[in-house]
């Protein structure tokens, strides 16, 4: 048995196939792993470092491909058919979208305005040691107005849901106390927002929203001026 093969390799290096298995699974379900996240990601993080040809083989099994960002501390994986920043482009695609994530056009828009200050913040030179940037909530929201015209949710449970589907995306570190204003809560971007999406699907996705905000307010206005006409 396959299971069998991998028991025999992994003994060679002091590790059980049930701790294989959790760092699989951890894998599978999170999609990343970030070593300065928590303590056990950094556990399992080191643990991958040690397994590494395991998991791959493991993984190319059901064409699944692995990304692994040495400097960063942070692995990601991608489904089948998936666009990988950095790797060519499989040939064969599947017709469903399989176990990948889907993002709401707010999810997207939140994540184009933190990659552009993201970039932005490079180009000045912002960055700690581990390749993370600051933002303020308001500079989001200021960035939300200025490049998409769209503005952050209103309420804050539904902020806190969308700020808490990117943390679980690994792309931002964020801690709010309940008495903390939430103008003045402070995001880290991490780098793993470089390697989430390519440039050009940025740029197909930015101009998507664009062009998707102006038919919107191009209906609304044919419409209102159909009100117009109907009332005279």
């Amino acid at each position: 048995m396959i299971s069998d093969l991998f028991a025999e390799q992994l003994e060679k290096k002091n590790y059980k196939l049930e701790e294989f298995s959790e760092l699989l699974i951890r894998l599978l379900d999170y999609g990343i792993l970030c070593r300065d996240e928590s303590q056990i990601e950094e556990q399992l993080y080191d643990r991958f470092l040690q397994l590494k040809n395991l998991v791959e083989d493991y993984l190319v099994m059901i064409g699944i491909r692995l990304q692994h960002d040495e400097r960063f501390h942070f692995v990601r994986i991608y489904p089948p058919g998936a666009q990988v920043p950095g790797l060519p482009d499989e040939v064969d695609q599947p017709f469903n979208s399989g176990f990948r994530q889907r993002l709401s056009q707010q999810d997207i828009a939140v994540i184009l305005v933190l990659r552009a200050e993201y970039d932005k913040s490079l180009r000045e030179g912002q960055m700690d040691e581990n390749g993370c940037v600051m933002i303020s909530m308001e500079a989001l929201s200021i960035g939300m107005r200025n490049l998409l015209n769209r503005t952050l949710p209103e309420t804050l449970t539904e902020r806190n849901r969308l700020l808490t589907r990117l943390k679980q995306l690994r792309l931002i570190h964020f801690k709010m106390d309940d008495d903390e204003e939430q103008d003045d809560c402070w995001l880290r971007i991490r780098p793993t927002i470089t390697r989430f999406m390519s440039e050009e699907a940025l740029s197909l996705l930015s101009g998507g929203i664009v062009s998707g905000e102006a038919q919107s307010s191009d209906a609304e206005a044919t419409e209102a001026e159909s009100t117009k006409k109907e009332a005279k």
